[in-house]
């Protein structure tokens, strides 16, 4: 169950916890909740994966030893999924388990019997962490659904039924993706997108539609439809949802 927000919260990032014993997670969701953070709860892995679909937390508090799919293997589907931070709490504490969960990418690691209160700090140390990655991530990412996209790297990966797929684009349709991405539901006439997108060629009007036809084809076949939107006697627009 999700925990309601309080007024007297500071911060309001969400926290996952993928527990199945009831008593430990009620005991974390109590020092979480007092600290300012939400809470959400999962009793076995299928669960966990379905909340985290859904829900997007700031970051996931792992069970190892979980019913249905233990937490290596919602581990692996997370990290398949994106970049959530992902911190595993375990009764194992052999060297062996740390090295696997750090190799499939958790961010830390913390072993039964804890302290709830070092279990926290570490929350808040690792939310301080990849808040910062964010702020530097964000000059090169951008995220516009479905889309996100590494300007630098130029990289488009695409939400297609709730898995992330990478989009593979021709330069000029990646121009073009970025320029419509920057104001999605704005109508950019062709002569515009040219002027952008084309700047030194002496390509018509016309060739824009070409691009953007072929843009539109790529994104069919992982299942999107009507992206870009056009507008009759005008251009095109990114999406054109509420």
């Amino acid at each position: 169950m999700l925990e309601p927000r309080t007024t007297t919260s500071i911060a309001k990032e969400l926290i996952l916890i993928a527990e199945d014993e009831a008593e430990i997670s009620e005991i974390l969701t109590a020092y979480l909740s007092r600290s300012g953070l939400r809470c959400l709860h999962a009793k076995d892995g299928c669960e966990a994966l379905d909340l985290h679909l859904s829900h997007k937390p700031d970051l996931v508090l792992l069970d190892v030893q979980m019913p249905k799919l233990d937490g290596w293997r919602v581990l692996s589907e997370i990290r398949r999924r994106g970049n959530t931070p992902v911190i595993m709490l375990t009764a194992m504490d052999q060297d062996i388990d740390k090295l696997m969960g750090l190799r499939i990418g958790a961010d830390d690691y913390v072993v039964k019997p804890f302290n709830p209160a070092e279990v926290v700090a570490r929350i808040q140390a690792v939310l301080r962490r990849t808040s910062a990655q964010c702020v530097s991530d964000n000059q090169r990412i951008m995220r516009v659904t479905p889309f996100e996209i590494d300007q630098e790297g130029h990289k488009v990966t695409v939400n297609a039924n709730g898995e992330m797929q990478p989009l593979e684009l021709t330069l000029t349709e990646f121009k073009l993706l970025i320029q419509l991405a920057r104001a999605p539901k704005r109508v950019f006439n062709r002569t515009e997108l040219l002027a952008n997108c084309l700047p030194e060629s002496d390509a018509l009007e016309r060739t824009v539609d070409s691009h953007i036809s072929k843009l539109r084809k790529k994104l069919e076949l992982l299942g999107i439809t009507g992206i870009p939107s056009g507008v009759r006697g005008v251009g095109y627009r990114l999406w054109d949802q509420a």
